[in-house]
């Protein structure tokens, strides 16, 4: 019996567990933390968060704080001037493609451990209701003060940047 090869998109069909591929970005002074699912294929590619070209996260935090969020440099540098540490909810799944609908076997990250050593993180915004029904998944029981970001993911196309940026900016800028 001979096996055929599988093309590569036989292969990007198929379920593979992933690990998450970065650390948290953890600014001393952050008070919020942003967190979205699970990193993006484009994002493994591109060793950094949100590096699909057409998401809207680092255009509307650009936006919102009137930075530039072009380079790793520059990204990093909105979030400390921000005071936004920024991580994902999961730590390993099963996917077969960057849609969240696509996560399988979650296996959270240690989210409170990383708020009991970051004391000044007094809130946790998600990026995504999938993000957000994750955590209160993985941690029922954790005490902090949590808000839902309009997804910044291209999939999400029913509301307009304008719309998404008008509410970011609502969220993240109040005290």
């Amino acid at each position: 019996m001979s096996s055929t090869p599988k093309s590569s998109n036989d292969i990007s069909r198929a379920a593979s567990t992933a690990r998450h591929p970065f650390d948290p970005i953890l600014p001393p002074n952050a008070t919020t933390l942003i967190l979205g699912s699970f990193p993006s294929l484009k994002s493994f590619e591109n060793d950094f968060y949100y590096a699909h070209p057409r998401n809207q996260f680092w255009p509307l935090l650009s936006a919102v704080y009137a930075m530039p969020a072009q380079s790793r440099e520059e990204r990093v540098a909105l979030l400390e001037r921000a005071g936004l540490a920024l991580w994902d909810v999961v730590a390993a799944c099963e996917r077969t493609n960057s849609a969240d609908t696509n996560l399988k076997k979650c296996r959270c990250n240690d989210i409170p451990a990383l708020l009991q050593a970051h004391p000044t993180i007094g809130r946790v915004l998600f990026t995504g209701k999938k993000a957000m029904t994750l955590f209160r998944r993985c941690f029922p029981g954790l005490d902090i003060e949590t808000g839902l970001l309009p997804s910044p993911s291209p999939a999400y196309a029913a509301m307009p940047f304008e719309e998404k940026l008008k509410r970011w900016r609502a969220i993240l800028l109040q005290t």
